[in-house]
């Protein structure tokens, strides 16, 4: 039955953009980790992305959004559906400024790292401490993405949301349920947009701070490797990754994945890593710990997609 729609997708002339059928997810995730999706989807316009959303709906296919591929584990068996990158969706745009504040719509597919030099470019403070995340916009704020007490809950105002029935509503910010590193946002749902506040300061001290933050980043986290960033939660008033370094998991290693001797909170792909062997080593981490300390950790990584059959 898949076969069929995949078929039917093929001879489809309503979308505008990337349309690729059994794309190694490998390629498009920071882990270099994954398996064939059945559509891989990069729309370029709104309608695209409706009629494409509907089609797939029609098809009973489920669809998974694609950020910039961080923070996610793909299996090795792929992807069964389609995955949706709004990678074309870059815009960031003045919409209004008070004496202390400008408002910014900010597109889905901006790379954070893009919002941060924005910010430092014409001296605004909000988002200094996400400096060194990588991914986009729209995975940041489903993800609540933040470090050095930044969040992205601190800054959203609204997020406009397109169902899988290709309807878009705006959520304000106290609807989209900011939790830490996690929201309220459906799976089923795409962040097309939202509205961000940021306080207007000085452009030397904006930058100053993003410099510091960085290299603190670069002192103390493996940015370098390729890796999906941190694999577990912080427990409330702890460290992950010094949980797992007193456990002794420093250089513990599974096939091609290593946790990385820098913070032990990153998992490495050293070569050509697999999805199971970084479950297996996610497993191995975790028993540590709980055997050491009885804390239960909990992934902040994504893990999505089938196993590989037999």
């Amino acid at each position: 039955m898949k076969n069929i729609y995949l078929k039917v997708f093929k001879q489809k002339d309503f979308f505008k953009g990337e349309l690729k059928f059994n794309e190694m997810m490998s390629r498009h995730t920071s882990l270099k980790i994954g398996g064939p999706a059945d559509i891989y989807a990069v729309p370029q316009d709104l309608t695209s992305l409706r009629e494409l959303l509907v089609e797939l709906k029609r098809a009973q296919l489920p669809f998974y959004p694609l950020g910039g591929g961080t923070n996610l584990l793909i299996k090795d068996g792929g992807i069964q559906g389609a995955i949706v990158s709004l990678r074309f969706f870059r815009r960031i745009g003045t919409l209004r400024e008070d004496g202390i504040y400008i408002y910014l719509n900010i597109e889905a597919g901006v790379p954070l790292q893009r919002l941060v030099s924005t910010s430092a470019e014409r001296g605004l403070t909000g988002v200094e401490g996400l400096v060194g995340i990588p991914g986009t916009a729209g995975g940041a704020i489903c993800g609540n993405s933040g470090a050095f007490g930044y969040e992205m809950k601190d800054v959203v105002i609204s997020a406009d949301i397109m169902n899988d029935e290709g309807k878009i509503t705006t959520y304000k910010a106290e609807d989209l349920q900011f939790r830490y590193r996690s929201s309220g946002v459906l799976p089923t749902s795409l962040i097309i947009s939202a509205e961000i506040k940021l306080k207007k300061a000085e452009v030397n001290s904006v930058s100053a701070k993003i410099e510091e933050f960085l290299k603190i980043k670069r002192e103390k986290q493996p940015i370098w490797e390729v890796s999906a960033g941190c694999v577990f939660k912080n427990p409330p008033g702890l460290s992950a990754g010094k949980l797992i370094d007193d456990a002794g998991c420093k250089g513990m290693r599974v096939g091609d994945v290593e946790v990385s001797n820098v913070h032990a909170n990153f998992f490495i792909n050293k070569g050509r890593a697999k999805a199971s062997d970084f479950i297996k080593l996610m497993q191995k981490v975790s028993d540590a710990v709980r055997k050491k300390t009885k804390i239960i950790l909990e992934p902040e990584i994504k893990i999505i997609g089938r196993d590989v059959k037999g």
